[in-house]
């Protein structure tokens, strides 16, 4: 028995991994295969009717390559690898996003990798725009802005703006949130599938949008230049400028495009028209271009003709659809109306019923300071009614006080007046008293002058009876034998005749006179001291009634008397001359 030898049995299937805008698929496939199949059981397995839009791309040498639909899948230039890994998507490119895209996974799809390629910088846009889609894509992702949930930095975790622009400008992260933010706070109401339909209708005006470049020479010289090709036709391109072209052919305006090798020919469908001629290195790189342009012709050929009936019914469900996701989000907005209304009627019925809680315990705490207030209250009220009684017994007595002081400030009113009529009376005794001091001192004078007068005619006539005793000694026996005549007689002698005029009976009067005037003036000089002293003594007492009438003044008003000086006030050269002349009056 001879053994032959096995042959290995090849595997019937190989795996696939199929990476999406947002998942992962791994698929099990049979070795015959082809494209279309592996195709469509992804476009089964995301949901995707509207496929002419989109394909399988897998990288190749450096370059990418679209998975051909008629092949056999492993027959392709395929990495091999396991799992085999593809990306799906978008191929061509709508020319009005809102017509053709249909269905909201397409949109969403689509939405996907327009926004990767424009923060990949793939395609161009402005600051102001991408701050403007930034706004749509956060509507999108997190639904209606919320003040007291989407606080400050709960997007710090989202990709949203080129590197490009967040290098352009020196700010920082909250910065450019806040800008983003105050546009995403106006976009309220707009469900997710709106607001990428909107981010894709502001995308697709950018010039860069679903345009497919490729490095190309004209000429033998290798002058560089770059082609695009979009859903409007080719594009000529400069290097250094993917913004605006510098040759365009319209799809309407082509015939035929057709390569040989490296060479590609466009010719106008205008005869007249010249035939433009360009040249690519790389063969793969040419069937590519040609690939891509059958695409885009044939789908701006689809777009101007009637819609096939799958695309019309796929309409009609996405219209039905639209209207009945419009139906149910106005219901929603309508139910969350009512229930935010509902929430806030119980938030108010929360606050108002924590508001009446705190009015009851502040008003039962009241109630109870009230009832405090009041036992506090009456003890005050009765203590206040001791007082009342005590303040009246009190007011009483002051009453009486004030009478008995009203009684003695008339008394002191009427004895001041009785002093001050004294004082008056004293004043003008005081002024007598003066001008009859003057005139007792005129007196005086006169006394004192006619006293000496008289002194010296004595003292002449007893120098004149000496010296005349002494010259007629002889007859001093006849003297006393004959008596001296009689007042008013004349003596004779013999020796001589001598007549004697004075008398001394006269200088005795005189003396006498003298006398009395000078013990009249004493007794006269003792009763003005005694009137002056008995005036000091009342001044006194007026001075001391004064002062203890001072301390109760009159139903509390505060008396203000004059000061005793100018009561009975009289004049200091007046007192000062009475003082002269009882002076003058001791001395006499």
């Amino acid at each position: 028995m001879s053994i032959m030898g096995l042959k290995k049995k090849q595997p019937k299937t190989f795996k696939v991994k199929v990476v999406t805008m947002d998942a992962e698929m791994e698929f099990s496939c049979e070795v015959k295969w082809k494209g279309k199949d592996l195709f469509d059981l992804v476009c089964r397995t995301v949901g995707l009717r509207e496929t002419w839009f989109f394909g399988l791309r897998y990288i190749v040498k450096d370059t990418y390559a679209w998975l051909k639909m008629e092949k056999r899948v492993l027959d392709q230039e395929v990495p091999k690898e396991d799992p085999i890994t593809f990306h799906f998507l978008a191929k061509f490119y709508p020319e009005k996003v809102e017509e053709e895209l249909v269905q909201e996974i397409t949109q969403h799809l689509f939405f996907l990798q327009v926004k990767k390629q424009i923060l990949d910088e793939e395609i161009y846009c402005s600051p102001e725009a991408c701050v403007l889609l930034a706004s749509y894509a956060v509507q999108a992702k997190y639904g209606d802005y919320d003040p007291n949930f989407h606080k400050l930095g709960f997007l710090a975790q989202d990709e949203l703006l080129p590197k490009r622009v967040l290098m352009q400008y020196q700010m920082t992260a909250d910065m450019w949130e806040e800008k983003i933010t105050a546009w995403y706070a106006e976009h309220r109401g707009i469900a997710r599938d709106e607001a990428e339909m909107d981010y894709l209708k502001i995308a697709q005006d950018l010039e860069m949008y679903g345009v497919s470049y490729f490095s190309i020479t004209q000429n033998k010289k290798d002058t560089e230049l770059l082609l695009g090709v979009d859903a409007q036709g080719l594009h000529i391109y400069s290097p250094n400028n993917k913004l605006s072209p510098n040759k365009s052919f319209p799809w309407s305006g082509i015939r035929n495009i057709s390569y040989s090798e490296k060479e590609f020919t466009i010719k106008p469908l205008d005869k007249k028209k010249e035939v433009f001629k360009f040249y690519s290195s790389q063969l793969r790189v040419n069937k590519l271009i040609l690939q891509l342009c059958i695409g885009n012709h044939d789908l701006f050929m689809r777009r101007r003709k009637v819609d096939c009936i799958e695309v019309q019914q796929m309409k009609a469900q996405a219209r039905e659809e639209k209207a009945r996701k419009k139906m149910e989000r106005q219901i929603l907005a309508r139910e969350k109306q009512l229930r935010e209304e509902a929430e806030r009627a119980n938030e108010e019925m929360e606050r108002r019923l924590f508001q009446l809680q705190d009015e009851s315990r502040i008003a039962n705490e009241a109630r109870l300071r009230s009832e405090e207030t009041a036992d506090l209250l009456a003890e005050k009220a009765q203590i206040a009614e001791e007082e009342a009684k005590l303040l009246a017994h009190k007011a009483a007595e002051a009453e009486q006080e004030m009478q008995r002081l009203e009684v003695t400030a008339l008394k002191t009113k009427e004895e001041r007046r009785l002093m001050e009529q004294k004082m008056r009376e004293a004043e003008l005794l005081a002024v007598k008293l003066v001008e009859e001091s003057e005139r007792r001192s005129k007196e005086s004078d006169n006394l004192k002058q006619d006293l000496s007068e008289a002194k010296d005619a004595e003292r002449r006539a007893k120098q004149k009876l000496l010296e005349i005793t002494k010259s007629t000694y002889p007859l001093i026996a006849a003297y006393n034998c004959h008596p001296l005549p009689l007042d008013g007689e004349d003596l004779n002698l013999e020796s001589g005749t001598i007549k004697i005029d004075f008398k001394d009976t006269d200088m005795k009067r005189l003396s006498m006179e003298i006398e009395r005037e000078r013990l009249e003036y004493v007794e006269k000089s003792k009763n003005l001291q005694d009137q002056l002293k008995e005036l000091k003594t009342e001044i006194e007492s007026l001075k001391l009634e004064e002062q203890q009438a001072g301390m109760f003044p009159h139903r509390g008003e505060a008396r203000a008397y004059p000061p005793l000086s100018n009561v009975g006030h009289y004049d200091s050269e007046r007192n000062s001359s009475l003082m002269t002349q009882m002076a003058f009056l001791e001395e006499v």
